[in-house]
Formats: C-alpha cells, structure tokens, sequence
C-alpha cells in the first residue's frame, strides 16, 4: 500500500489516499479492540439505505492496525461551510435533513446507546451521587432503536461533485434515542467555538423533526457526561460544566 498521501490527521490516527483506498491506519498503541470495532460497526451500517463507505479490509502495516475502505472524493461539508460561508443556512437545512434521514433507519445488531452511555458515566471523574443523578436520568428517558451516528459533525459528511453526500467515521455509532444525538452534535458546535451555529442546528432539528427542544436538552448532561472521558482538559473541563446544569431554559 502507498502511504505517501496524507489526506488527514486526527488524534491517534493517520487517513491516507491510495488510489480508489481510503487508508485509516492507527497508532501503535491504539486499542486493536476499538479497531475492529469501528470496521465492525462500518460493516454493519452499510446496507441499511445510507451512502456509506464500503469496507474493503482491516489489517496491520508495519505492526500497526489499519481499515482500508472506499475512497471518497468530495468535499466535507465543513469545508463547503467555511468556503461559502454565504450559503450556512442552505447547508445547515441539509445537515439536518440527511441527520433526520439517518434517524429514520433501524439497525438492530447495533449496540444499544444507553449501554455506552451507562459504561462512560461510570468512567468518568464525576462523585458518586450526580454519577447516580445521571443514571437515573438516562434510565428514565425513553427507549428507542434509531441509528444514532454519535458523531454526526460537517466534517463526517463528504459531498461529492454530483451533489451526492456520504457519511463517514461510524466509529460511535449505535442504536437508540435520536435526541441523544442531537444533543451530541449541539455540544460539537458548541466545542468548536461556534454558540451561534449550535443554536440554528437545534432550533432547526426541532422545527423539521416536530421535537421539543427541552426534550433534547434534557439529553445534554448526560451526553456531556459521556463525552467528557475522551478530550483533552479544557474540553472536559467545559463538558462537565454542563453536567453541573440540572435544568434549562
């Protein structure tokens, strides 16, 4: 495989292009259980009516793991955002429409979302009572089987020169209560600095999908909670200040 093509760089991890290949190879030291989980979970959200990167491999270069998946060619939608920024609104409509088009899907195998979401707030620094407070919350919200993305951000949607939109890294993904996802995407607007961003998304997920906005809201502690075991110190330190809020406005 030629890795001399760098077409990204995120934490713990290189993406390189090699032809029609999209190479995702992993630090050493990454968990080979979370590799394969990801290409597991990649696999299984292939078929169910999305545009979604075909898996074609899961394999070590020199000791390291790597997925090697189709190739994209495109632009991400935050790239589109940054270069028209004109244009924000028409692109958030169709952010929110093609997340709304992924709640619509079912995929039963997945993982469920409140089991993950149980196991990160057990892993997180919070003290034993609002580790209670949160467990108790997730508990009562209702139970659902949507695919939730888990990461569902402009940077995880390539949209190709026809106009066709791909969603990509289903590392996180798993089936469960949608709101929790959006909750997740709010925070990631709001993590990037973007308040103003965060709030049009929301208001606009509410509006197109018939939500109460407090019904989303209720999601975010728990959501930032989770969130807050991965990320560095400033970001956990602002995700476990919304724990802190119990209700909202």
């Amino acid at each position: 495989m030629n890795l001399n093509n760098v077409i990204a760089e995120r934490k713990n991890k290189t993406i390189y292009r090699d032809g029609d290949n999209c190479i995702k190879v992993f630090d050493a030291e990454f968990s080979k259980a979370d590799v394969l989980n990801e290409a597991l979970n990649q696999a299984r959200v292939e078929n169910i009516g999305l545009n979604v990167p075909k898996i074609k491999e899961v394999c070590t270069i020199d000791g390291k793991w790597a997925i090697v998946s189709e190739y994209i060619s495109g632009k991400t939608l935050a790239r589109l955002m940054e270069e028209n920024p004109e244009k924000k609104e028409e692109y958030l409509n169709f952010f929110v429409d093609l997340q709304i088009e992924m709640h619509s899907k079912t995929c039963p195998i997945l993982n469920k979302l409140k089991d993950k979401m149980n196991t990160k707030i057990d892993q997180t620094t919070l003290d034993a009572t609002t580790r209670y407070e949160l467990h108790t919350r997730l508990e009562g919200m209702p139970k659902h089987k949507k695919v939730c993305h888990g990461d569902f951000n402009p940077s995880n949607i390539i949209i190709t020169e026809d106009g066709k939109s791909y969603i990509i890294d289903w590392a996180h993904v798993t089936q469960g209560n949608a709101s929790a996802d959006v909750a997740r995407t709010y925070l990631l607007f709001w993590l990037a600095g973007d308040k103003e961003g965060a709030n049009r998304y929301l208001n606009l997920f509410c509006e197109k999908s018939d939500t109460a906005k407090q019904y989303v809201q209720k999601w975010m502690p728990i959501v930032a909670a989770s969130q807050s075991v991965k990320g560095d110190e400033k970001e956990r330190e602002l995700l476990l200040s919304w724990v802190d809020v119990v209700e909202y406005e």
